[in-house]
């Protein structure tokens, strides 16, 4: 499903200052730009909110990827700065915040969201102002292989849109193959939040669980932002489920642990990355070790790629920890700054006029060595890299238990 393409950067930069073109702005004044031409990298998060502990890592783990490019010169005449806005999980502040993002002529690419049903609202505004968006935490098949996806019928809807993270069709499997296949659970009771990537990630599960041999014994639904769980926990205990799988974030997932096993029914809950954070399980009162979760990636501490990124992004002092995409969030920032690299160097060492639907093209042709591992993308702007990881709840905080390549 995902090919690699190797892009080869031309190293010798026209030396000077860039002139100053429609896309990008100079800056004589000084303070430490020299004359500069000034590159703006957007990042559209969750910055407050329940789910901010994610957006914050987002947001600083981009700003780092910022500062590095303009330490190490990484572009000669080109300074990069960070343009971040909050979308508070809400599909219309993101629609919003793409329209600001477009109107900064500066702004060369975006980092984001967080969120699938956010970034549907945005997508189509970046595609028609030749704005690439990618995101390190969609895993929504749709936004990258089209609505019929699940029929075989793969279509690009946007040349905009790219990410780091894998989609839930690898993600969905892979939690139903380790749920059946290695923690040996035969009935589950399968619950989602009714939003894109809950629902969706949900029902990927669901008809592979079953397609293994395992029983889907009950299903539901539940409300974002609401608190009180307890007629669908009592559903899953008398349901007779040996298991739990859960299609949506945390703050929904931890109460729901929580309520599940005040119910009576001391069964495991699983769910995707959506629900991988120390703050899923400060939402449970009730000890939820054995809980699992699966996330885009391999442990990024257990990387030997990602020590240098560890190691400054605590430097850095950010007050919020890069969380469960920082790494995946530095390396889309960096395939940007990389795409637009190899813009000016095609370019006699300025900007084109056209830059933006230029940077976008190169970003296809992107192929690094990130944070993450290998960074590049197919023909439908997806990660090529399919590693996942599953983490377990053990004495109050997740543990990797398995991590691998996924294989159809």
């Amino acid at each position: 499903m995902r090919q690699r393409s190797l892009l080869i950067f031309t190293t010798a930069i026209t030396a000077g200052a860039l002139t100053l073109t429609a896309c990008g702005s100079r800056d004589d004044k000084g303070g430490g730009s020299g004359g500069k031409t000034t590159v703006v990298i957007g990042v559209d998060a969750p910055l407050t909110g329940s789910l901010s502990a994610l957006g914050q890592g987002i947001k600083n783990s981009v700003d780092l990827a910022v500062r590095t490019a303009n330490k190490n010169n990484e572009v000669d005449g080109v300074t990069f700065k960070v343009e971040a806005l909050d979308d508070q999980a809400v599909p219309a502040s993101g629609q919003q915040n793409a329209t600001k993002l477009v109107g900064n002529k500066d702004v060369l690419g975006v980092v984001g969201p967080l969120n699938s049903g956010v970034s549907q609202s945005m997508q189509g505004v970046f595609n028609k102002a030749n704005l690439a968006q990618v995101s390190p935490a969609n895993t929504s098949p749709d936004l990258s292989q089209g609505s019929d996806w699940a029929k075989g019928e793969l279509k690009r809807p946007f040349k905009t849109y790219f990410r780091t993270a894998t989609t839930d069709v690898v993600q969905g499997r892979f939690a139903a193959q380790y749920y059946y296949k290695d923690a040996k659970k035969k009935k589950v009771f399968v619950i989602d939040d009714k939003q894109t990537y809950g629902a969706g990630l949900a029902s990927i599960f669901a008809k592979e669980f079953k397609r293994l041999g395992g029983k889907v014994v009950g299903t539901d639904h539940l409300t974002v932002k609401e608190t009180d769980f307890s007629s669908v926990a009592d559903k899953v205990k008398n349901s007779g489920a040996d298991s739990v799988y859960y299609g949506g974030q945390y703050p929904e997932g931890g109460l729901l642990s929580d309520q599940v096993k005040k119910a009576g029914a001391e069964i495991p809950l699983m769910g995707g990355d959506g629900i991988y954070d120390p703050e899923f399980i400060k939402a449970s009162g009730e000890k939820n070790d054995g809980d699992l979760a699966t996330s885009v990636g391999y442990p990024v501490e257990e990387l030997d790629s990602a020590k240098n990124f560890i190691k400054d992004y605590e430097a850095a002092g950010y007050k919020d920890p890069y969380a469960a995409y920082g790494g995946y969030s530095y390396d889309a920032g960096w395939a940007i700054i990389q795409a637009v690299k190899a813009v000016v160097a095609d370019n006699d060492g300025k900007l084109p006029s056209d830059a933006r639907a230029k940077v976008t093209e190169a970003l296809s042709k992107v192929s690094f060595d990130g944070v993450t591992g290998k960074v590049s993308f197919d023909q439908y702007g997806d990660t090529t890299n399919k590693q996942l990881t599953v983490y377990e709840v053990k004495k109050g905080a997740w543990t990797a238990v398995k991590s691998e390549t996924f294989k159809d």
